[in-house]
C-alpha cells in the first residue's frame, strides 16, 4: 500500500479520510449524528465555563470599561489622567459622541451597550458563537468590560466592503489602523483614499465644533506613549508588534490572506490586554466571505467571456479577491 492510498485491480484507490483530521488516512468520517453530539457537548461545555466566568467575577465586574464611556466629560473629555479609573483615550469625535449618550441613565447605557456588543460578537463568530463564548474567555470578559475591542473587529471586516469604517479604528485605538496598509501593499488606492477621506471630513466636523478637545487629546497622547506598561498588559512593547503587524499584512497582501489584516490589528493594539484578543473573532466573517474567484484582478481568469454576471466576483474598491486562503 502506498503512503497515498491502495491499489484495487491495478488502479491507485485514494484512502478515506476524516472530516475532522483530514491529514489522517484510513478513518471513517463522523456521522452526522456524531457531529451534532461533538457539537453539543462542546456548547454545553463553553457554557458552563461562561457560567463559572460569570459568577468568579460577580455583578460588579460589568461595565468596567464602559463607564468611562458613559461618564466622559462633554467639554473636557481628557481630565482623567492617565491610567485613572474613568479616564478617556480616544479622540474627540468619539468623545463628542459619547457626550451625547451620556445624557442616558447609567443602567441604560450598560444594558444597550452590552446588546450592542453582543449583537456584534452574535454576527461575527456566526454558528460559533455560543462554542467560542466559553472556550475562547476573551469573549465572555469583553463583553463584561464592554471595550471597544468587538467593535474594532466589525470596523476591520466591513471596511474591506466600506473602508470609511477604519475612520472608527483610527480614532481609538490608532495603532491598528496599520491595516490600511492593504490597500497600500495591494494598490488600491481609491479605497485609501475613502478611509483617510471620511477619517479627515469627521475630523474636520470634530474641529470646529470643539477645537481645544485636539489640542488636549495630543497632549494626552504624548504622556500615554511615555508610560509603561500595566502590570495586567501582555508584556510585549508596541515597539516589536507594530513592525510584525506591517510584515504580516505585506504578507498577506502579497498572498491574498485577508484575514492577517485582522491579526494585524491586534498585534498592533496600543495597549494590550490578554482579553484584546478577542478581535480575532473577525478572522472568521473574513473568512465566511464568499467571492467566487481566487485570481488576482490582473488575472484574465476573472470575468471569462460568457460568463454569468450573477456568479462574478465582486471588484468593489477594497474588497479582496480571494478569502479561501
Amino acid at each position: 500500500m502506498s503512503s497515498h492510498g491502495r491499489t484495487i485491480a491495478g488502479a491507485q484507490v485514494p484512502e478515506e479520510r476524516s472530516l475532522l483530521f483530514p491529514w489522517r488516512t484510513g478513518r471513517r468520517p463522523l456521522t452526522p449524528h456524531q457531529r451534532n453530539l461533538l457539537w453539543f457537548g462542546a456548547t454545553v461545555g463553553s457554557l458552563f465555563v461562561t457560567a463559572v466566568i460569570l459568577w468568579a467575577r460577580g455583578g460588579a465586574a460589568w461595565g468596567l470599561d464602559a463607564w468611562a464611556y458613559a461618564q466622559v466629560d462633554r467639554v473636557h473629555p481628557y481630565e482623567h489622567a492617565w491610567g485613572t479609573y474613568g479616564a478617556f483615550l480616544y479622540g474627540p469625535p468619539i468623545a463628542q459622541v459619547f457626550g451625547i449618550l451620556g445624557h442616558l441613565p447609567w443602567p441604560v447605557f450598560l444594558t444597550a451597550w452590552t446588546g450592542l456588543l453582543v449583537g456584534v460578537y452574535a454576527w461575527m463568530a456566526g454558528r460559533y458563537a455560543l462554542v467560542l463564548l466559553g472556550l475562547f474567555p476573551a469573549v465572555i470578559l469583553e463583553l463584561l468590560n464592554g471595550n471597544i475591542h468587538l467593535l474594532l473587529a466589525a470596523s476591520v471586516v466591513l471596511g474591506f466592503r466600506y473602508p470609511w469604517t477604519w475612520s472608527f479604528v483610527l480614532l481609538t485605538k490608532v495603532t491598528p489602523g496599520v491595516g490600511l496598509l492593504w490597500f497600500v501593499f495591494r494598490r488600491e488606492w481609491r479605497a485609501l483614499l475613502i478611509a483617510l477621506g471620511a477619517t479627515a471630513a469627521i475630523c474636520a466636523v470634530s474641529f470646529l465644533l470643539a477645537p481645544w478637545m485636539w489640542q488636549e487629546w495630543f497632549a494626552m497622547l504624548i504622556v500615554e506613549a511615555g508610560q509603561p506598561m500595566g502590570p495586567k498588559q501582555v508584556p510585549i512593547p508596541l515597539l516589536y508588534r507594530l513592525p510584525a503587524a506591517v510584515l504580516l499584512v505585506w504578507w498577506g497582501a502579497r498572498t491574498d490572506r485577508p484575514w492577517t489584516v485582522a491579526v494585524a490589528a491586534w498585534l498592533a493594539i496600543p495597549g494590550m490586554w490578554w482579553y484584546s484578543s478577542v478581535m480575532l473573532v473577525a478572522v472568521l466573517p473574513i473568512r465566511r466571505m464568499r467571492l467566487g474567484s481566487t485570481a488576482r484582478p490582473t488575472d484574465p481568469s476573472i470575468d471569462p467571456p460568457g460568463s454569468d454576471p450573477s456568479t462574478a466576483p465582486d471588484h468593489t474598491p477594497g474588497y479582496p479577491t480571494s478569502l479561501t486562503r
